[in-house]
């Protein structure tokens, strides 16, 4: 993928959420989340990158209106935030809800503008603009790939699921094979990689933990 396409995607993103925000405000519908009990479902599953109770630094790629910073707030005693969006309405609403965080921060991007120790990204690959699989697919791995540089400990991600019923999947959804990217995280990025396909949704979520 090209830069210039790839700017045109990310723009082509940003005004998706943007208008999605706009329908339904700050929530889960507002993010293209069916419901708030989903949502949770999904934050416990990424969470479990996270494997101290020490203090930490977490990057949230697609960070939205920053719903994951709330889920975190009463379960961590004390971490550092970074949120990241490619669209600006949602920075916007996220640095409101959060103002009176003074560890939480959110900037306007498509990456992380510093190494935290573990990145998490949510929902970030379902949408596919009307690209292809394979454009598709060669955005996600690019993407996989800002998430390890971004990551001093681990990263996490969620995709939906190839193996959905036919007769629900839709048409402007991708739906990633599970075990390709499992093989990709274990060839490319750490020996130590989990894959998390048990939790309910038509979905999966992949851990990826470094060596240190």
């Amino acid at each position: 993928m090209t830069f210039d396409s790839r700017q045109a995607l990310l723009s082509e993103v940003a005004d998706y959420y943007t208008g999605k925000l706009a329908e339904h405000g700050e929530s889960p519908r507002g993010v293209d989340w069916n419901g708030e009990e989903g949502q949770l479902l999904r934050f416990e599953q990424l969470c479990k990158v996270i494997n101290t109770d020490a203090p930490f630094s977490l990057n949230d790629l697609g960070c939205g209106y920053g719903a994951l910073c709330d889920f975190m707030v009463p379960r961590y005693a004390a971490f550092d935030y970074t949120g990241i969006d490619v669209s600006e309405a949602m920075v916007h609403a996220a640095m409101q809800r959060h103002h009176e965080k003074p560890r939480a921060r959110f900037i306007v991007a498509s990456e992380a503008d510093n190494i935290a120790d573990y990145s998490v990204a949510s929902g970030i690959f379902n949408v596919r603009m009307g690209r292809s699989d394979s454009e598709w697919q060669d955005y996600a791995e690019a993407m996989l790939d800002t998430l390890d540089k971004a990551s001093a400990k681990g990263f996490a991600f969620n995709c939906l699921t190839s193996y959905s019923d036919k007769d629900r999947m839709r048409p402007d959804l991708y739906y990633a094979d599970p075990l390709a990217l499992f093989d990709l995280c274990k060839r490319r990025y750490s020996r130590n990689v989990a894959l998390l396909h048990d939790y309910g949704l038509y979905e999966f979520t992949m851990i990826v933990r470094k060596a240190l």
